[in-house]
């Protein structure tokens, strides 16, 4: 019983670093998915994603890139050692009736890379950030 503080201590202060894990995170996985060398969308529809994204801000919204958020959980366990992870609890999706996919009429197709793109991009940050998560735990604890 006397760990369950320590583990809630360190879950606050993990909580107060989200955050900035979230940026750094988001511009990694945006680097590595869409500017890399194997890109999973082109250009053409990565333009697009900017152009939803721009139109979401222009309206006082937090646009395509910022609307992924993510949590940090307990795997639930009763040992000593403590088990927390990343999870994406919000991945934007562009859907006929969404804002995202705006007055633009795209095709099926488009529209189904575009949410497969955006549901590995907002994966993707949950595992940098787990990463960071996972170092700032050894750090903390040893």
């Amino acid at each position: 019983m006397a760990e369950f503080p320590d583990e809630r201590q360190l879950i606050l202060q993990a909580r107060s670093q989200l955050d900035q894990w979230t940026k750094s995170s988001r511009r990694e996985a945006y680097a590595e998915l869409f500017d890399g060398d194997d890109p999973v969308l082109s250009p053409e529809e990565v333009q697009l994603l900017d152009a939803f994204d721009s139109e979401l801000e222009r309206e006082g919204g937090d646009g395509v890139w910022g609307t992924d958020q993510y949590g940090i959980h307990t795997a639930g366990s009763s040992s000593s050692d403590t088990a927390l992870g990343v999870v994406c609890v919000y991945h934007p999706q562009i859907t006929r009736d969404s804002v995202l996919r705006g007055a633009d009429d795209l095709d099926d197709e488009t529209e189904e890379r575009l949410n497969a793109a955006l549901w590995q991009y907002s994966e993707r940050v949950a595992t940098l950030i787990e990463a960071k998560l996972d170092e700032f735990v050894r750090q903390t604890q040893g």
